[in-house]
């Protein structure tokens, strides 16, 4: 399986943090992608047909639609060639470009019949160029943007830049004195907007940064991770870590 990282058009760049691109061209090849908690929303298209579904969930997914924030961690399974375009959203984006309500599609997923349907006037899904899927949903995005009244809360978009600028490891409390709001308006206004707490999305951040250390063996000793990361010690790193990808970090290098 090969996979590319494409950067947004300048325009979407507020919105989309990054566009993922996975494809397959061997017809008998079973492939599995598990997807982790990541702190970003998301709209994705494939055109594996009824060969791609969502485990645990066993659904059966169709060409194009936008997920929620995966809390639990998930595996797509394709049976054969394939191509997957993946816009990874930032948090704030689906309440305010698409109208749902965030905690509703927590660890699920939210058919776009529109998005859809200009996507499949310009693409023939039976192919795998995916640089038409890119331009075509990039082009629907930009509509919806000029087309709607985006109420973006300037605080919560604050709060995602520091967490992500800290890698996770921000004081919340500080961050709520330098925005001059209490913690527990800045914890809901977070929450209505993402559908997490700022402390949920920093825990995700934090994580996310280890696993990317984990996975390209950045490492001599777990300690390394643990202590680069901000953890308080190595159980509360692998209680999070099993949290998130049900293994703990010594069985997750070993598949």
């Amino acid at each position: 399986m090969a996979y590319q990282l494409i950067k947004p058009a300048p325009d979407l760049t507020p919105f989309v943090r990054n566009i993922w691109v996975f494809s397959e061209t061997g017809d008998e090849v079973q492939t599995s992608l598990p997807f982790f908690a990541d702190g970003f929303p998301g709209i994705l298209f494939h055109n594996a047909g009824s060969r791609f579904t969502i485990v645990p969930h066993t659904k059966v997914m169709k060409p194009v639609f936008i997920y929620g924030q995966t809390l639990q961690p998930i595996e797509i399974q394709v049976k054969g060639s394939f191509t997957i375009v993946v816009f990874q959203v930032y948090p704030f984006v689906l309440k305010s470009l698409f109208g749902v309500d965030p905690k509703s599609i927590v660890d699920a997923c939210y058919d776009i019949p529109d998005v859809e349907a200009a996507i499949a006037r310009e693409v023939n899904t039976e192919l795998s160029e995916f640089r038409c899927v890119i331009e075509s949903i990039t082009s629907g995005l930009l509509a919806r943007i000029k087309s709607r009244q985006l109420g973006f809360d300037p605080v919560v978009k604050k709060v995602i830049e520091q967490i992500l600028a800290t890698q996770g490891q921000v004081r919340l409390h500080t961050l709520a004195e330098q925005l001059w709001v209490n913690e527990r308006t800045l914890e809901r206004r977070f929450r209505s907007e993402t559908a997490l707490s700022p402390k949920q999305f920093a825990k995700i951040i934090q994580f996310q940064n280890s696993l990317t250390q984990l996975s390209v063996r950045d490492f001599e000793t777990l300690s390394d991770i643990v202590y680069k990361n901000g953890y308080a010690d190595q159980s509360h790193f692998i209680r999070v870590f099993k949290s998130f990808t049900g293994k703990t970090p010594r069985a997750f290098v070993k598949v």
